[in-house]
């Protein structure tokens, strides 16, 4: 058998903590379960667990140095002889004959749990304990995902179906009002690692609208208006992403008017919505109406009347 030093990659002169670290990394690095297809892993993992087992040992890496034991925990000159028959170590230790064994778990090389506590701390305590930092590290790795959705799907919420890198699929229920940019989080949903799977983190795009805009939690519409319906007022059917719903439009109304219609917009709190703001836009004929025209020229006083009365518009946007 190697030298354990040089098993674990470390000098002899080695802190505690530098075999740690490289105990550590080196049973992530063979453990059977990260490498199925590879015999000579799971050897690798069981001669680096056993040379830890000894130079993780403040007594026994003492006597190693000394050479009062060898690699394999034996009494040096006493062939044989070791620990008393049938005892074991907590997690590994050594058996009749001096020889280092493994407590067996569901993988055969000791129990995913019996690995954790080994590698991460085991109740020791100080600064160079082993925290949750070191559980999710190797915790599988993260997966990003983009999703790309329509303007009203956002404001509403929907089921996506979304395509994993594994090559499965799943379906996401993206909640009411998602924001352009959001971000969400699928709690196990990233790759497989001995600590667990990772998250999926899915970045939301929200499709522009051709009509709808999103202010905050309203929403903008514009609605073209006859010049009839303005100036004799009127009821009219809008749009807006819930159905379509009454709008009473007040008489002599001028163009560039907004009307609110409450509770049609975009979803917050808890139930609770923003609101939904029509402008109401004057739209004239097009192509022009001759007859429009013809009724302007019947009417006494169709030029004495001006919109742009204020001091803005007279001061030619000085004022």
């Amino acid at each position: 058998m190697r030298d354990l030093y040089q098993i674990l990659g470390v000098g002899r002169t080695a802190s505690d903590a530098d075999l740690r670290q490289a105990h550590r990394r080196l049973a992530k690095q063979f453990h059977p379960d990260l490498n199925p297809d590879d015999p000579k892993a799971s050897d690798r993992f069981k001669e680096v667990a056993a040379a830890y087992a000894i130079l993780g040992d403040p007594d026994k890496r003492a006597r190693y140095d000394r050479g009062e034991i060898d690699e394999n925990g034996n009494e040096r000159g006493f062939a044989g002889f070791g620990a008393q028959s049938g005892t074991r170590g907590h997690d590994a230790g050594f058996g009749s004959g001096g020889g280092f064994h493994f407590r067996t778990g569901p993988t055969g090389f000791g129990g995913l749990d019996d690995l954790l506590s080994g590698l991460f701390g085991g109740g020791r305590s100080g600064p160079d304990a082993a925290g949750p930092d070191d559980l999710s590290s190797i915790r599988g790795g993260d997966r990003n995902y983009d999703l790309k959705i329509g303007f009203t799907e956002a404001v509403r919420g929907c089921t996506r179906r979304l395509t994993l890198d594994d090559g499965g699929a799943i379906d996401v229920n993206l909640p009411q009002g998602l924001k352009d940019g959001q971000v969400l989080r699928l709690r196990g949903r990233g790759a497989m690692g001995i600590g667990g799977r990772g998250d999926a983190h899915v970045r939301v795009t929200v499709s522009a609208h051709p009509f709808f805009r999103r202010d905050g939690n309203d929403i903008q519409l514009d609605v073209p208006l006859s010049l009839a319906e303005a100036v004799r007022g009127s009821q009219i059917e809008v749009p807006t992403v819930w159905g379509r719903v009454k709008l009473t439009v007040p008489r002599g109304v001028s163009s560039g008017r907004i009307l609110r219609l409450r509770g049609k917009g975009v979803p917050f709190g808890e139930d609770q919505r923003g609101d939904q703001l029509v402008r109401l836009m004057i739209a004239l004929p097009d192509p022009p109406d001759p007859g429009l025209e013809a009724l302007l020229d019947r009417w006494p006083d169709a030029d004495r009347h001006s919109p742009r009365e204020a001091p803005f518009w007279k001061a030619g946007g000085d004022a």
